[in-house]
């Protein structure tokens, strides 16, 4: 499985406009459900007089996680092509909510579709994009007499430590890209009398 992932790194604001409507689209970070709720709460109270606030997100490092709402909108004219707008641009991590402030003249369905679409569109233009990369979390045990034989290790593979924790024995966690994992496990296995334990993976 490919060990990495997209995100943007700041969030990004696009616009359009259309027989007098006019489209209003945000993007930003979110890493779960709650996220999505709050900045969907704030730009709710920000545009309170708006008729709507359509929106999609997608989390995930698998990007598995994903949802659109078309917020009142004809059945998939907006959180669908919102969403396609995040997959043509393989990001995730984010949500764009787009609001929409009725101008008198209905759009209908193809029309509705390309302004979501394209209000979404440079919201995502006007971000950074990053890569990342999917990393493992290990906890690590031993006694002091293997230390120089662990900081061997880690300088060869250049980790560093967190969470150290030095007292009748060592303990520190490490963090190791996921398509490095299994082969840097395995060094500190044949450590006798180490224990290592993966924690999580984000």
């Amino acid at each position: 499985m490919d060990d990495t992932y997209k995100e943007i790194s700041e969030n990004g604001e696009g616009r359009y406009k259309e027989k007098g409507s006019k489209f209003i689209a945000h993007a930003f970070k979110v890493y779960s459900e709650d996220d999505v709720k709050q900045e969907l709460e704030n730009l709710k109270k920000r545009y309170h007089d708006a008729r709507h606030h359509c929106y999609a997100y997608m989390i995930g490092a698998d990007r598995s996680h994903f949802r659109a709402n078309d917020d009142g909108e004809p059945s998939g004219t907006a959180g669908k092509p919102i969403l396609n707008q995040i997959l043509s641009k393989e990001v995730t991590n984010v949500c764009i909510v787009v609001i929409r402030y009725f101008g008198g003249t209905k759009l209908g369905v193809s029309g509705l579709i390309n302004a979501y679409k394209s209000a979404a569109r440079e919201a995502l233009d006007e971000c950074k994009i990053v890569e990342k990369t999917i990393d493992l979390r290990y906890g690590l045990q031993f006694e002091y007499p293997l230390m120089n034989e662990v900081m061997r290790i880690m300088k060869e593979e250049n980790l560093e430590q967190y969470n150290p924790k030095f007292e009748l024995d060592c303990y520190f966690e490490i963090r190791v890209r996921k398509s490095e994992a299994d082969r840097i496990e395995e060094k500190f296995k044949n450590l006798f009398g180490l224990r290592i334990n993966i924690l999580e993976t984000n």
